[in-house]
């Protein structure tokens, strides 16, 4: 094990033992979650770490635990083998924890992790095709505690993502938000269910369009969204229009593409076109993507953004760790959004055709300033470091091959 991972478990136990360490940020229901990946110059010290917020989330826990996830993968050593034990330590007390998989996920997965979460007491693990739904996949992160906590950012249930990738997520005891979570869970194990069972899978009840005033969930795909939850195609779109100066933009991929089921790139504009549309009226775009986002196929579409009056984009690339390479990892995997200093979107969608039409992901949109403010600083604080470069339209850029060295 390397010193700093010996250090950063340890410090992990620190905090967990600690009653005084109250640093984070927070706003009514809704407290960022920031991954500082290990062995860079990045530093968050208001913001905690979801190791610590997952085990608090965990040992809390008094009668139930939903989780659902993409895939799942843990590392001898790591802080996912301690947050797996605190999940472990849950169910042996009688926690009923029920656990929801993506398909496609399973591949992605360590067969060692799924067989310890099947192992779990108490635990129930489901494995769900959502492709036979709507064609996309589950990338949709998240745990729902006693229907009173939540829990939904970029982070997969990945040892990398509490380590070594730079994510943003939420806590969130807000009612009205939790409820919506647990609902969307609920939604899609049923849905399990009745594929499993070959019976036809419940669509949600028709219901009014909800507010779009202060802090609230959207989610995709929309025809599988509880009463209650906003569809994330219409919403992301809707708060571009109506942005008025500065729209701060964090994600591992953009590209007005989509791959179809025969692995074509068909167009897909709808969250370009509101880019366009907003740089054209004179609001200051300015995007970051990860160094992952300059394939043959996106990064054309990159450069035709970047020489547009009013947008600005820049590639993020982070250092290895000191361990020396990790595959599928050392990236900025977070998805967020910041308006005029006065609405804040934390998401698990990448903004590409196939998250915001056909997959189950969720957004929460806070219009608070406090909130947004926070979320631009953390843009802001890649932007203007030594990992951000600006595009540069007339430059080849190397294929990415995140799963070698």
């Amino acid at each position: 094990m390397s010193a700093s991972l010996k250090l950063r478990i340890a410090g992990l136990a620190g905090l967990l033992m600690s009653p005084l360490v109250q640093a984070d940020f927070s706003i009514p229901g809704f407290e960022l979650v920031h991954t500082v990946p290990v062995d860079t110059t990045l530093d968050t010290d208001d913001l905690r770490q979801p190791g610590p917020v997952w085990i608090a989330l965990f040992d809390g826990a008094k009668s139930r635990i939903d989780i659902g996830q993409f895939y799942a993968a843990d590392h001898p050593g790591s802080v996912m083998d301690t947050v797996i034990e605190h999940l472990e330590a849950a169910g042996k007390r009688g926690v009923k924890i029920r656990f929801l998989l993506e398909e496609k996920g399973i591949k992605l997965s360590e067969a060692s992790t799924l067989e310890r979460l099947r192992a779990i007491p108490n635990l129930t693990f489901r494995v769900l095709p959502y492709g036979q739904l709507s064609g996309g996949i589950i990338h949709a992160k998240y745990m729902v505690v006693d229907g009173k906590q939540a829990f939904v950012g970029s982070q997969n249930f990945d040892w990398r993502s509490l380590e070594h990738i730079h994510e943003t997520g939420l806590r969130i005891s807000d009612a009205t938000v939790v409820s919506q979570v647990q609902a969307i869970f609920e939604q899609d194990w049923r849905a399990q269910a009745a594929l499993t069972e070959h019976t036809p899978v419940p669509l949600p009840a028709a219901s009014e369009p909800p507010a779009r005033t202060g802090n609230y969930l959207v989610a995709s795909p929309q025809r599988y969204n509880p009463p209650g939850v906003g569809d994330s195609q219409l919403e992301l779109p809707r708060l571009l229009g109506e942005a008025k100066k500065e729209v701060r933009v964090q994600l591992l991929d953009y590209a007005p593409l989509s791959y179809g089921p025969d692995k074509t790139r068909p167009y897909y504009a709808v969250i370009d076109n509101a880019v366009r549309a907003a740089a054209a009226r004179g609001v200051s775009i300015k995007l970051m993507v990860s160094n992952w986002n300059t394939d043959k196929l996106e990064l054309p579409y990159l450069k035709s953004l970047a020489v547009l009056p009013n947008v600005q984009v820049k590639i993020v690339t982070l250092p290895q760790a000191r361990q020396g390479f990790i595959p599928y990892a050392r990236v900025i995997h977070s998805k967020t959004m910041e308006i005029d200093g006065e609405v804040a979107w934390i998401g698990t969608s990448n903004w590409l055709g196939g998250y915001l039409d056909n997959s189950r992901n969720l957004e929460v949109v806070m219009r608070s300033e406090a909130m947004a403010k926070r979320v631009g600083q953390l843009h802001e604080q890649l932007w203007d470091g030594p990992y951000a470069k600006a595009l540069n339209v007339t430059e080849t850029y190397p294929e990415p091959h995140p799963g070698q060295p």
